[in-house]
């Protein structure tokens, strides 16, 4: 609970870059790369956007690739159910498996492989965004864009108290288990139970503590929100044209090329 997300994106040199230029270049690489029918070109945008999240927003090697560790496992589940059960064509692979035959087509490797390209570079233009923007920021950029106050405000309040519910959550689970409160099934379903119950009521006591505070502070339905404005340098104008023009022509030329 030290070390959120939130705590790397403060350090990170990257913080004090325009948050709409990042805005901007996260959106461009979702969407190239969900558009992209070769897997070339969302694995170009994953290099460069783990590169400049670990060489020039310093986030830790080790970090960065713990967390995608979990998505990647997601994405690799549904990739082989893709690669076994769907495509024609040539078979690569063949296999009988309790009487049932199983075999991996050409077309159905490429989209399993286009499809990993793809989750691939989504999940690290995210963490780009998320390793070098704080949120309070982002809620700041999102607030210029015009989106409803009331659903900002609700988001940040949420954002805020999941690590305060979850930084109790496991305080009371350290507790029940100094006192052996999952030593065994039935005492773990118990105290389980105990744990959702306890953390409701916290949650609720919060809550009226919260109402409360904002009320006693002249709380009249509107949070302020200041957008640090940083201007955008020239060398990074060219780095992101470069990174641009290279993922477009990438998508270009790879449009009609087959991997296999």
């Amino acid at each position: 609970m030290t070390n959120i997300l939130d705590d790397y994106a403060l350090m990170s040199p990257l913080r004090h870059r325009n948050n709409w230029l990042k805005l901007v270049i996260v959106l461009f690489g979702l969407l190239v790369g969900v558009s992209s029918t070769s897997p070339i070109t969302p694995l170009f945008i994953a290099l460069c956007m783990s590169f400049t999240t670990v060489a020039f927003g310093r986030a830790p090697l080790k970090l960065y690739l713990k967390l995608l560790l979990a998505p990647v496992g997601f994405a690799l589940t549904g990739v082989v159910i893709i690669a076994f059960f769907s495509g024609s064509g040539q078979a690569l692979l063949s296999f009988n498996l309790a009487g049932y035959p199983f075999s991996v087509r050409v077309d159905g490797l490429e989209l399993a492989l286009l499809v990993l390209s793809r989750s691939l570079s989504g999940m690290c233009c995210l963490y780009f965004l998320s390793l070098t923007t704080p949120m309070i920021e982002l809620f700041a950029v999102f607030k210029a864009t015009g989106l409803p106050e009331s659903l900002i405000e609700l988001s940040m309040l949420i954002y805020r108290y999941i690590f305060v519910f979850l930084d109790m959550a496991l305080s009371i689970k350290y507790a029940q288990t100094v006192r052996l409160g999952y030593s065994n099934f039935r005492r773990s379903l118990s105290s389980i139970g105990m744990l959702g119950s306890t953390l409701f009521i916290r949650s609720w006591e919060q809550g009226d503590k919260l109402f409360l505070a904002m009320n006693s502070r002249c709380y009249d339905g509107k949070m302020t929100l200041f957008e640090v404005h940083r201007p955008v340098r020239a060398i990074e104008l060219l780095l992101t044209s470069v990174y641009f023009l290279s993922a477009l022509a990438l998508f270009y030329f790879t449009k009609n090329i087959s991997i296999l």
